[in-house]
């Protein structure tokens, strides 16, 4: 099975998460690039706004389509209690009709409507899984642990 990791990240965090699974998986990777300025406080805090408006943003050009491969993993940071606007962006320039989709979320709290909002924009892909991470980057062994058997199950779709 051919997959696909891609992922969006403001701190690095997601980035960790992203390479392990592309590890993992033996998937290729691609990073989602924002290209509005979000960096400090005031970039989490229009992030967070930006999040919570549902509103897109401006990507860099990818280099993979999620056309060539059987099964697409994104993953996104949760802002507001939503997707970040890069990812909502990425979902909606892609046709994911049919796509075998697993989701990963990163999260420092409270996940709240985080991931039936980001499964709402996928109403046509069939969302195999989803793995929700608390705080990855202050618990490295037990995410790697999760990630390694979530992966498991994946490679079974």
């Amino acid at each position: 099975m051919k997959s696909l990791v891609v992922y969006y990240t403001r701190t690095g965090t997601t980035r960790f998460v992203a390479q392990t699974i592309a590890a993992e998986l033996g998937a290729d990777l691609e990073e989602i690039v924002d290209l509005k300025k979000r960096e400090g406080k005031l970039g989490w805090i229009i992030g967070g706004k930006d999040a919570s408006q549902k509103k897109l943003t401006k990507i860099a050009p990818l280099k993979r389509s999620p056309a060539d491969y059987d099964l697409l993993v994104i993953g996104t940071p949760i802002w507001a209690w939503a997707p970040t606007p890069a990812v909502r962006t990425y979902i909606s320039q892609n046709d994911l009709t049919g796509k075998k989709v697993a989701l990963f979320y990163t999260f420092g709290s409270d996940m709240k409507q985080a991931a039936e909002r980001t499964k709402a924009l996928l109403t046509n892909a069939n969302v195999v899984s989803e793995l929700p991470l608390v705080d990855p980057m202050g618990k490295k062994e037990e995410t790697e642990q999760k990630i390694a058997e979530w992966c498991t199950l994946l490679k079974q779709f």
